[in-house]
Parts: C-alpha cells; structure tokens; sequence
C-alpha cells in the first residue's frame, strides 16, 4: 500500500513511543540480523569544525515484512549548552522504505540517538560483562552517561555505582538523582583510577581528545564501554589497555577509523586482525562472548546506523498503531 505521506515525530513523541526496554531489544536484533546478512551495509560520512561537527550515518534492516533505511544527520557541540542553551546532539532520522525509497518518516534524532547508545552498551555487556557484576563506573555525567547507567541496570545486578565528571557539580546532581531514580547507591567521585580498580564495569562517555583511562587503572575480569571516541578526534582509552585487553566493536571498518581502536592502530600497538570479533557475532552465537572471569572485555562503541534504523522502525510502527505525529507530503 502506498503510504500517504511522510510522518512527522518531535523529540517528545519520540520519547513516548519508545522505552529503553524496547531500544534494547531492537538493538539486539540489529546486530544479530547484520550478522546473519539482513541488513543493507553501513555508512558514515563526517565533517568536523573546530567546537564540533556533523556527522551522516546510515543503514538498513530487513526485519520480518519490512525493510527498512534510515539516513541519520546529527551536530554534536560539546559547548551548546553553556554557549546558547541548546542540547549538545542535535538532529533528524529520515525513515525509508526499502524497497520503494518512500520516505516513510522524519523524526527528531535526540532520543533515538541517546537510547540506541545505551542500548548498545547494553547488549555487550550482556554478551561480554561478567554476570556476577554489581559495581559500576561512569565516567562522564552529562546525558548520555545517565541513558548508559539505566542501560547496565537493565542486564546487570548492580549495587554500586560511582560517578565521576571534571564538573564535580554535575556528577554530584547525577549521583543524587541516579540514586534516587534506580534504588541504587550512587557516589560521586574525583579518583578515577580508584574507583575503576573497585568496579566490575566502566563506561567512558565523554568528548574527551586525549586517553584518561589507562592500563594501570583497570583489574582483570572488567568490562569496559567505550562510548565517547565517535570521530578522529576523541580519545578516551589507553592505546596499551586496547592492546592488552580482548576487543570487541560495533562495526570493525568504523572503528579502525574514528573509534579507540583507530588510535591503537595508529599507535602501533594494535591492527585490525587483533580485534577480538564485531558484536554481531557474538549475538549471534558465532564467536563466544567472555571466555574466563579474568578477562578484561572491551566493547569499542562509534555508534552504528544499524542501531538508529532499528530504533526509528519501532517509532514509526507504533506511531502508526498510536496515530501519533503528522503526515506531510513532501513530494507535493
């Protein structure tokens, strides 16, 4: 049936119509069905300024009676929010038909993009994270890391977790209102390396361009997301910790270019071929996941398109169920 125009979602439709729960398990599916051939491969495009940059990514999924594309435009400006209120990810998820090109929907990318970046950490550490886990590490306190905390409490036991931001006030506001929204105590932290060396898990989600978490910081049998190197220039982890601990990517290709894995190889202390494996394959059962409880499992996340076209299609199937949004005709 021909659709009768494009839908349109704002961010807080968006937010309605999709929990994490369900970003989670679409993720999931997403990275088994590319691993398994059903998807239209992956791709990005980048242009960098000086306070940021913009990035394009896309891919498609064939699901069970769809396929579907998605074309993701985002602006990431670390110093939106002092400089003029503003978020610090901005943009738009195009929704296609794959097979008729119809523009299917148009929807405000914020939410999609802070949930499907949780929901991918999720998914790792189900697959590479020891079970018995309970303390956590967050380091970077903004958006994402709250999205990344309630990510891990979704497959994980945790029972502590410590918060540690360069804005000692923004990990203190995290600390009390993380506490408070998931029943778990959260500490705020100025040591680094020593709540690192006490935790089962570590997420780094910062825009930082130099490596802070370092090979001395981290225990064996951790589980380490690295969430915040998503261009050339972000740097987050220790080229020797890379090169010394079993690595997992989202998508090999992406991260050989803009991911930690990027400055590992350009460090000399790493080449492609010693990445462990692609999540996909682990999902999918065709590479185990952690293999002994000393392993120390990193999970390289640039962030895929896979994730956002998977996200975008629950939004638009339930919008549609919902009767949520606008349609416009573009082609008129």
């Amino acid at each position: 049936m021909k659709p009768e125009g494009t839908l349109i979602l704002k961010r807080s439709e968006v937010a309605s119509l999709l929990s994490l729960g369900e970003c989670i398990g679409a993720v999931e599916e997403a990275f088994r069905l590319d691993e398994e051939g059903q998807s239209l491969p992956p791709g990005v495009l980048e242009t960098l300024t000086g306070d940021g940059g913009f990035h394009i990514k896309a891919a498609g999924l064939k699901l069970a009676a769809e396929t579907y594309y998605a074309a993701k435009v985002n602006a990431n400006f670390p110093q939106n929010m002092s400089k003029w209120g503003l978020p610090t990810v901005q943009g738009v998820v195009a929704l296609y038909d794959g097979e008729s090109g119809y523009p299917l929907a148009l929807l405000d990318s914020i939410e999609i993009t802070a949930l499907r970046t949780g929901a991918a950490t999720a998914v790792a550490a189900k697959y590479l994270a020891r079970p018995d886990s309970k303390v956590a590490t967050v380091a970077g306190c903004g958006v994402q890391g709250r999205v990344q905390l309630k990510s891990l409490a979704q497959v994980l036991g945790l029972e502590k977790v410590y918060a540690y931001d360069l804005d000692k006030a923004l990990s203190g506001r995290f600390a009390g209102e993380m506490s408070k929204e998931l029943r778990v105590g959260v500490t705020p932290v100025t040591d680094l390396p020593s709540a690192v060396m006490e935790s089962d898990v570590c997420v780094t989600c910062t825009p930082s361009r130099r490596p802070f978490l370092m090979r001395e910081h981290v225990r064996a049998g951790t589980f380490v997301a690295a969430v915040g190197a998503d261009n050339l220039l972000k740097h987050e982890l220790d080229p020797a910790l890379m090169a010394s601990s079993k690595v997992v990517v989202d998508v090999l290709e992406q991260c050989a270019r803009i991911g930690d894995l990027h400055h590992a190889i350009e460090a000399r202390v790493m080449s492609s071929s010693d990445v462990y494996a692609e999540l996909g394959a682990v999902v999918a059962g065709r590479t185990p996941g952690r293999a002994s409880a000393e392993e120390i499992m990193i999970f390289d996340s640039t962030g895929t398109a896979l994730e956002d076209v998977a996200a975008a299609s629950v939004v638009y199937q339930k919008a549609l169920r919902a009767g949520s949004g606008f349609r416009l005709n573009l082609a008129e």
